[in-house]
């Protein structure tokens, strides 16, 4: 058995390849045309490849299979600090987004695997994102005022100072909020509903 466990060290090479490639968990998914939650299992070290999937992620990264299941010293990062990243629950009137009572409680994050800038995580609510991002997860998002097309925002509805968590489109100088659950609808955003991109999503965490 190795320092780190079978499905951590997987875990780890698979984010480190991918890091090399220059694609995201998305890329990875339609690519080898897997489901979403089988890959995020991998890459959260929570369940272990069979080994016909270990053969197809090295064709795919270019790679020996010994790369992708055997510790080496470059996969082993050293985690030299943590930061407490704000969960916020629910949202305050005005700003700023992350005032004290804004926060539900706060989680512990290795800098190693923190994008630059400020971060905060929002719990997910509801169905409408789904199968993306399920009910309950917690998702980090990096604070910035706008997002590109087709990318995930946390948005917050400024009428009800309620964050929801929706895919972002654009048309004729219209935003459009997208649900990826075929059951919701778009919701659109004008003077009669108003609403502000808090920050885009960089990835989720399921803790149940």
């Amino acid at each position: 058995m190795s320092e780190l466990g079978n499905k951590k060290i997987m875990s780890i090479n698979i984010k480190k390849f991918m890091d090399k490639k220059g694609i995201d968990r998305n890329k990875l998914v339609d690519d080898l045309n897997l489901k979403y939650t089988t890959v995020s299992d991998w890459i959260n070290g929570k369940t272990y490849p069979r080994i016909d999937k270990i053969e197809m992620l090295a064709k795919y990264f270019g790679v020996e299979k010994a790369d992708l299941v055997e510790q080496t010293p470059d996969n082993i990062i050293p985690v030299t600090k943590t930061v407490k990243i704000p969960l916020l629950g629910e949202i305050a009137c005005g700003d700023p987004i992350l005032a004290e009572e804004n926060i539900e409680e706060y989680i512990d994050e290795p800098v190693n695997y923190l994008p630059s800038g400020t971060c905060f995580y929002l719990r997910a609510k509801g169905n409408s994102m789904k199968p993306t991002i399920p009910n309950g997860a917690k998702v980090l998002i990096r604070q910035q005022p706008d997002v590109e097309d087709n990318e995930i925002a946390a948005v917050l509805m400024t009428d009800s100072n309620e964050a929801t968590l929706k895919r972002i489109k654009r048309a004729d100088g219209t935003m459009f909020l997208m649900p990826d659950n075929p059951e919701y609808s778009p919701v659109l955003v004008n003077k009669d509903n108003p609403a502000r991109i808090l920050g885009k999503v960089i990835r989720m965490v399921i803790d149940f």
